[in-house]
């Protein structure tokens, strides 16, 4: 049974839909007792509010599964003052695939659900969290689209027979021009061609326009700023840590950080036996694919936590094991510091000026008319910014305990 049951009136099975939401009003602390009050079906969207206003009460706690337009519905509600949460969705749709299957039984299940404490909480982001990560998923996908378009660009030439140099900018205007010298391509050939690279300008043009965004709101936030000063964080990393955790206090210490990631290796242990494994079965993948990317270019510095990094290497000879753990380590930085546990930073060094100046071509030059700012008075923004504040030392002898 659910911790939570006993202070709460009726639990309401909210089951939405982007035009409608059908409702099963429960009565009852644990599955066996709750039998189902009331239903109304399919009420539109649009009479949410009202809807919960005439037939809700304050102590009622209304669940819902998580879907596209859940958190939205919990906003909605609770600015009229209702309780409401989100469950996570993966249990609960084991449940629908065990049984038949309907809106109304599907309201009963999500309370049930609730009640019998089977299926997590979801955290609802705030509004501004939310924008963040919409803005990441945005960017994310114009990377992704891009990428796939330098790849079918490339293999349509190399089954042409045209090979380009490694490192050839595809969206200049000089490599069109040197395409079409590059031998007799048909009328329809050349319009392949063509569309690809409209494809792909159009996502290079999408994805510079986002990380353009991101590096402004990074320079903006004094807390994503001091991210950066992590060795291997740069604005989109800092942004999506941003983005993707939001209130740190949620994560009452650094391995319940690591946790949510999803950077803590798997453990099953029964009887005698013990098994050990990997990661990257549960956890934010999106997260935790950029802090692998970040290990990696800390394994390729010169940092402290890189030497430990080698030496465990020497004893391990695994680079992924040895990757994963500085993507562990620096998670935990990651919590320390968002938590304002760390020490004063007294200069900002070679290696943050360099940083520092990646950001601010990023912005672009666009942006920083549209600002109304030299590239050297946010410059000089920035290292005010990361002076004033703190930042935490990678230490890569600091231990922590596994989450349970």
């Amino acid at each position: 049974m659910n911790n939570n049951s006993t202070s709460v009136g009726r639990v309401i099975g909210l089951d939405a839909h982007p035009d409608s939401f059908t409702v099963a009003v429960l009565r009852g602390q644990t599955p066996a007792q709750a039998f189902v009050e009331k239903t109304f079906h399919k009420v539109p969207m649009e009479k949410l509010q009202n809807w919960a206003q005439k037939h809700t009460q304050n102590d009622d706690l209304l669940i819902l599964e998580a879907s596209g337009n859940s958190f939205q519905v919990v906003r909605t509600l609770r600015a009229i003052g209702r309780r409401a949460l989100v469950l996570e969705s993966r249990h609960l749709g084991k449940l629908k695939e065990a049984h038949a299957n309907n809106d109304k039984m599907s309201a009963v299940r999500i309370g049930k659900a609730y009640l019998a404490g089977t299926a997590r909480e979801v955290w609802v982001p705030d509004e501004k969290t939310q924008e963040r990560r919409d803005w990441f998923h945005a960017h994310r996908k114009a990377t992704k689209r891009s990428t796939q378009m330098r790849a079918r660009l490339r293999s349509y030439l190399s089954d042409n027979g045209v090979r380009l140099k490694k490192g050839t900018t595809l969206v200049q205007e000089r490599v069109e021009a040197q395409l079409r010298k590059a031998k007799e391509w048909s009328v329809r050939q050349w319009q392949v061609i063509e569309g690809m690279l409209m494809e792909l300008r159009h996502a290079e043009e999408q994805r510079k326009h986002w990380r353009s965004l991101i590096a402004q709101e990074v320079i903006a936030d004094p807390l994503l700023l001091s991210l950066v000063r992590l060795c291997g964080v740069r604005d989109v990393v800092a942004f999506a840590l941003g983005a993707i955790i939001g209130d740190i206090h949620r994560f009452a210490s650094p391995a319940k950080l690591v946790k949510y990631v999803g950077l803590d290796p798997a453990l099953d242990e029964s009887g005698e036996g013990r098994w050990e494994g990997g990661i990257g079965r549960h956890g934010r993948k999106d997260l935790r694919a950029l802090l692998i990317e970040a290990a990696q270019a800390i394994y390729r510095s010169k940092e402290a936590l890189a030497k430990w990094g080698r030496k465990l290497f020497a004893r391990k000879s695994s680079l992924n094991l040895v990757v994963a753990a500085i993507a562990r380590k620096l998670t935990v930085a990651i919590w320390y510091l968002l938590m304002g546990r760390f020490s004063v930073l007294l200069e900002v060094d070679s290696r943050l000026k360099i940083k520092a100046g990646k950001i601010l071509s990023a912005v672009g030059k666009n942006a920083l008319a549209q600002i109304g700012k030299s590239r050297k008075e946010l410059r000089e923004e920035m290292e005010h910014s990361l002076t004033t504040a703190r930042v935490y030392v990678l230490d890569p002898n600091k231990k922590f305990a596994q989450c349970a």
